[in-house]
């Protein structure tokens, strides 16, 4: 009596081999190759468990209107410019001491002594400048462009709270290095902001944090400068990006939209 033979079940298909590159052999053969193995299935099983790249080409693919041009990068300079200080002033915030008797002294120590210091404390000073002039620029080119119009309203308003944010940073690092110029240009600019109805005097008293400008006013300006500030800027400046890339951008005002025959006529072309 013959046998009858069972075929196998079918292999499923992760466990099948993977198949040959073309023009090349099975499997990575140089240190580069196997680098490259490694590296990709380290993103695929990151990846994997946390569907990361999904955000990620949501936020970089995405439709970009004619007619853009350079003035839409003055966004993208304030946050480099941003960045900028955010590291420069972490490694200035190694030497600094915010203390009446050591903040004129850590900044000396700074440009004097330690190793490219006075490169990152010129970085910062006046890359202070360049993100303020940047980010005038981008709500000029904002504004001109009628960006902030529907449905933009909410990040005209988180544009026009970043400004101020950055302004107050300006203002309060001004008072760090505490040298003659600081420390009397801070007071005249605390004094003007007591001038300002109803909250002028708790703002005043707020920012000098005591009856007169002292130790307690440099912490107070160095907590605002070092902590409060930067971190209520990242913040925003995620949410601003976030809808940036949810609302897309507009278009130059120069470009109209095209009329329904124009539209009719290109389709019938294609």
């Amino acid at each position: 009596m013959a046998k009858i033979k069972v075929p196998a079940p079918p292999v499923p298909d992760q466990l099948k081999p993977k198949p040959k590159r073309p023009g090349k052999t099975y499997g990575p053969q140089t240190p580069v190759e196997h680098g490259a193995e490694a590296g990709a299935s380290t993103v695929g099983w990151i990846d994997e468990r946390t569907s990361l790249s999904g955000g990620a080409r949501w936020m970089m693919f995405r439709k970009v209107p004619k007619g853009t041009n350079w003035f839409y990068t003055l966004g993208s300079a304030t946050m480099f410019a941003f960045l900028s200080q955010a590291v420069t002033g972490v490694f200035l915030a190694m030497y600094y001491d915010p203390a009446p008797k050591g903040a004129y002294e850590s900044i000396r120590h700074i440009n004097d002594d330690v190793f490219l210091g006075e490169l990152v404390h010129g970085m910062h000073k006046w890359g202070s400048s360049v993100m303020v002039v940047l980010i005038f620029l981008h709500m000029g080119r904002t504004f001109f462009f009628g960006a902030y119009k529907y449905p933009r309203e909410l990040n005209w308003v988180i544009g026009v709270v970043l400004l101020i944010l950055t302004m107050t940073m300006s203002f309060t690092g001004y008072l760090l290095p505490f040298d003659q110029r600081s420390y009397w240009a801070s007071i005249v600019g605390v004094n003007i902001n007591g001038t300002g109805p109803l909250v002028g005097p708790y703002l005043n008293d707020f920012l000098r944090a005591g009856p007169y400008f002292g130790a307690t006013t440099l912490s107070r300006f160095y907590s605002i400068h070092m902590l409060l500030v930067p971190g209520a800027i990242a913040a925003l400046m995620g949410f601003h990006l976030y809808l940036v890339a949810r609302l897309g951008t507009t278009a130059p005002p120069w470009l109209k939209p095209k009329t329904a025959e124009a539209l009719r006529e290109e389709e019938v072309a294609a």
